[in-house]
């Protein structure tokens, strides 16, 4: 596999020669907080940002996406039958993507890429992304990626690896597709032992960064019952608001709704994400609730990540380490602590 050392000028005009062929998203400075963008006209990349605020999930596995559409027009041939709305599925690259972002699609391809059931337009529109990473030099108090089986650098789930060198980039190619899209490229220098050393000895350091140690290690084994009735929960949900922050910020979470919207004799099918701390989630046509308390909802969001994913998957826990929930949680709720009583409930 190639690794190729570019200045900062080289790395940049190689993107936008690449936006001829991808469609390219980079993290942009926006107001407060870093976002990915589309790399167009006026948006300028910084490569120097922490994380975003948002994970770039939203490319694959849009927030709000049209599935179908229909007429509801008595005279139109086609009335009440529904037609796959449009995508588009040509190629993209997510450029400057956090390793833990990267893991985090992994998690969720879990979920809609398996043996038994395979969401078409998730997965096509995964397998056209090339996913180009960028290692966090100095990761965020709040992140613990290196608990969870991967790290600051991380390689799970990436085409290329960037390593930020101050005044420029190695990018590092670890697969096909990756190569594919570094050979489009031009400019820069095959690096050499001592970049190669230098971005090893950076990854090394930034290993060391991350927040405390988050133990998952005896979670597989313990009795689903016993911990859905622990009696921890009401603590652990008495400040929660169930504002639903954690959940649409989450990279791993993928719940959704899906919803008819009409307008006139027009109508769309609507899958929206959804969040298992509203309290309508579970709300049956019948009226009954079966989560309508708060703490339910708090104990079925730790469960479905910490305790049931694990067991139905048998591949770690439904989190990439990144931080988010707990960085911007309104009342401090830690999900390293309740990882820590669930894995040390006896």
């Amino acid at each position: 596999m190639t690794d190729k050392i570019f200045s900062k000028e080289e790395w940049l005009a190689g993107l936008k020669a690449l936006s001829q062929t991808y469609r390219v998203f980079v993290p942009v400075k926006d107001g407060d907080f870093h976002t990915f963008m589309p790399l167009d006209n006026g948006k300028i990349p910084d490569f120097d940002y922490q994380n975003t605020r948002l994970s770039p999930k939203s490319i694959i596995y849009p927030q709000s996406e049209r599935m179908f559409e229909y007429s509801l027009d008595p005279e139109s041939p086609e009335a009440n039958v529904l037609k796959e709305s449009s995508k588009d599925y040509s190629p993209m690259a997510i450029v400057g993507i956090r390793p833990c972002d990267a893991h985090a699609f992994q998690i969720v391809k879990r979920n809609f890429d398996n043996p038994e059931f395979r969401d078409p337009w998730w997965v096509q529109r995964a397998e056209s992304t090339t996913l180009v990473g960028l290692g966090c030099n100095e990761p965020c108090s709040t992140c613990f990626c290196t608990e969870l089986g991967e790290g600051p650098f991380g390689q799970e789930g990436l085409d290329l690896l960037l390593y930020h060198m101050g005044e420029g980039f190695l990018v590092k190619g670890l697969t096909q597709k990756g190569e594919e899209l570094l050979g489009k490229i031009t400019g820069g220098r095959p690096a050499n032992d001592q970049d190669l050393k230098a971005a090893g000895d950076l990854a090394a350091s930034a290993s060391g960064k991350t927040g405390p140690a988050v133990p998952t290690d005896r979670l597989r084994e313990k009795v689903t019952n016993d911990l859905f009735n622990a009696p921890f929960w009401e603590e652990v949900a008495f400040a929660c608001l169930n504002c639903g922050t954690c959940t649409f910020l989450c990279p791993t979470c993928w719940c959704f709704d899906i919803q008819d919207e009409v307008l006139g004799k027009a109508g769309d099918r609507i899958r929206n994400w959804d969040s298992c701390m509203f309290p309508l989630f579970t709300l049956h046509g019948s009226g009954h609730n079966p989560r309508n308390n708060k703490f339910q909802r708090v104990r079925q969001r730790f469960m479905h990540k910490l305790k049931y994913y694990v067991d139905k998957y048998q591949n770690g826990v439904q989190c990439s380490g990144c931080g988010r929930c707990v960085r911007y949680c309104p009342v401090n709720i830690d999900i390293r602590e309740v990882c820590k009583l669930m894995n040390n409930y006896a």
